[in-house]
């Protein structure tokens, strides 16, 4: 692990005891412990948070996302999260947690350039393995977050959902009483090419709306923000993004994109700052 030490909770269910660090294990006062791994994340699953042998994203999915985001994809979206977060003014090194942090590209580009300790929180543990090594600065931790994040209450500064999970009691428990949440969803233009000429689709609805009333309960909407590129990828990239996203898996999918030498593609976003309601 970092030499942060993140606010974490037992992961055992009925337990949520605070987590104290000891040497190369975390462990709670009823005794529950957990090892760290060599590459320096954290493993809470419980044995029944495994569905199947491969928890989360598989090691190809992690592979290909990396890929893509070393060759340029997703800049714009990093730059526009980072810029949103920057109007924060959050003190250098305040908490940052990225629900379903994948690989940590993101999380980790917003707290390098804001002096922010960033605690990751990903189901897939050959996503975190990655983060661990290449973000050994910042905290990784493999869980399944269904339930109840293991995050102790109010010990969050700024919370991050992108294209994840948005489970908004759980952001609300964990954020302080002034803290935020970013949430980035695909736009509606968001790989419009591909999914035209894959699917014969045109541009997709808003999520915004739905995110909205989704979150209201417990978060109000002070910001909103576009990030917007094109970007050409030639058949590999293509393959990798597919595999990425999930999309075009089945037969006829795959033999359209197959079919394509290369495309310009639009990767669009919608982001979304709240703030956590105080009454």
């Amino acid at each position: 692990m970092s030499a942060f030490v993140p606010p974490l909770a037992c992961s055992v269910r009925a337990c949520a005891l605070p987590l104290v660090h000891e040497g190369a294990r975390w462990r709670c006062e009823r005794g529950h412990s957990f090892d760290v791994a060599r590459s320096g994340y954290l493993s809470l699953l419980q044995p029944h948070d495994r569905r199947s042998l491969e928890a989360g994203d598989s090691r190809e999915t992690v592979d290909a996302r990396r890929a893509l985001l070393d060759a340029g994809f997703g800049a714009a979206l990093r730059v526009e999260l980072v810029a949103l977060a920057r109007t924060l003014g959050l003190p250098a090194g305040a908490t940052v947690l990225d629900l379903g942090c994948g690989d940590g590209h993101f999380l980790a580009a917003t707290c390098d350039e804001l002096a922010l300790h960033g605690l990751g929180i990903d189901l897939s543990p050959h996503a975190v393995e990655r983060c661990a090594r290449r973000h050994p600065r910042h905290a990784w931790i493999a869980a399944n977050a269904d339930r109840r994040l293991p995050v102790l209450d109010a010990s969050i500064d700024l919370a991050l959902s992108i294209d994840g999970r948005r489970p908004p009691s759980e952001f609300a428990r964990v954020l302080r009483p002034e803290g935020s949440l970013i949430v980035a969803v695909p736009a509606s233009d968001d790989l419009v090419e591909l999914r035209a000429s894959v699917l014969g689709e045109d541009r997709g609805a808003s999520r915004v709306p739905a995110v909205l009333e989704e979150l209201a309960a417990h978060f109000e909407l002070r910001d909103q923000r576009s990030a917007r590129e094109r970007v050409q990828l030639d058949r590999t990239g293509l393959e990798q993004l597919a595999l990425a996203t999930y999309r075009w898996q089945r037969e006829r999918e795959r033999q359209r994109l197959a079919a394509l030498e290369g495309l310009e593609v639009t990767t669009s976003h919608d982001l979304l700052l709240l703030r956590r309601r105080t009454s």
